[in-house]
Formats: structure tokens, sequence, C-alpha cells
């Protein structure tokens, strides 16, 4: 998975992430799977690569400032709704990731591999490995219906 710059590599690797690293997935699937949520390969490929990692980055970015983020589902804990719900309205099946910006967002992947913040609205990342540049680098995600909410009407 590891086709990104030097820099990204590097602070990665500061974050404890190496190649070939795997961690087990087991207490994130049968957490969500309980409440409805199945883990799909690509969340799982993924979480199996960085789940546990916190990556510390601040500052200025690419087009926008860097941002912290955590990768454990288990902060998700308690949203898992908000990841279904969004999935449905963009079609796609959205797994908890962790969390950006200390909790002020949330992390989710889809089963092709595309990473999204989620809040109140959505955004994509992009696909790996393309989306860990973007989110170590400061790049600002591409909103995905601005006017959307789930169960709610366009305003």
């Amino acid at each position: 998975m590891s086709s990104w710059s030097a820099e990204v590599e590097d602070v990665l690797e500061a974050s404890g992430w190496t190649p070939g690293r795997k961690v087990d997935t087991a207490r994130w699937r049968s957490m969500f799977a309980s409440v409805g949520l199945d883990m799909h390969a690509a969340a799982e490929t993924f979480l199996e690569e960085f789940g546990g990692l916190t990556v510390h980055v601040s500052g200025p970015g690419i087009t926008c400032a860097r941002t912290p983020f955590e990768l454990d589902p288990e902060l998700a804990w308690g949203d898992e709704e908000r990841f279904m719900e969004w999935g449905e309205a963009i079609g796609r099946h959205l797994y908890p990731l962790g969390e950006v910006d200390q909790g002020r967002f949330f992390l989710g992947i889809d089963e092709v591999g595309v990473i999204y913040l989620v809040e109140g609205w959505i955004a994509e990342f992009g696909p790996m490995p393309q989306a860990m540049e973007n989110l170590v680098l400061g790049v600002n995600p591409r909103t995905i219906d601005d006017w959307y909410e789930p169960g709610g009407q366009p305003s």
C-alpha cells in the first residue's frame, strides 16, 4: 500500500507504522457487527496496516492545516448510525476508521478503499494510498452533496 511520498512515509513511521504491519482487527469487527455494521475487506486491509496509529501532524498544509488523526474505530463507537446513514446516502458501505482533530470529525472507509471525513456532512480524501497522502500533507477533502443531511431535506 505504501506508494506515497518520502515525507508521508517518514510521518507514518514516526507514528509507529512499518511496512508489513499487521494488527488484529477482531475486536473492532465484533464490536461494530453487534450493531449491524459489518467490516468489509477494504476496512480490514486498511485497519490491519494502520489501526491503532495516532498521526501527529500540524502546521500549514497544501490546501488546509495539517490536522492530527487517530486510526481507532472504537473512537466512533456510539455514532455507527451516522456511518450507516451516510453510506446509504452516497451508495457506499462506510466503516469507521477513527477521528480527525481530536474528535471534531470521524474518518470512514468505503468498500473500494475511499477514505471519508464524516460529520453532519461528508467529504472524501480519495482512494488509498492518495487519501493517506492528503490526510498527512493537509489537502482539503472534497465535500459531497453540500445540502444533504441524512433523513433531512435539501435546503
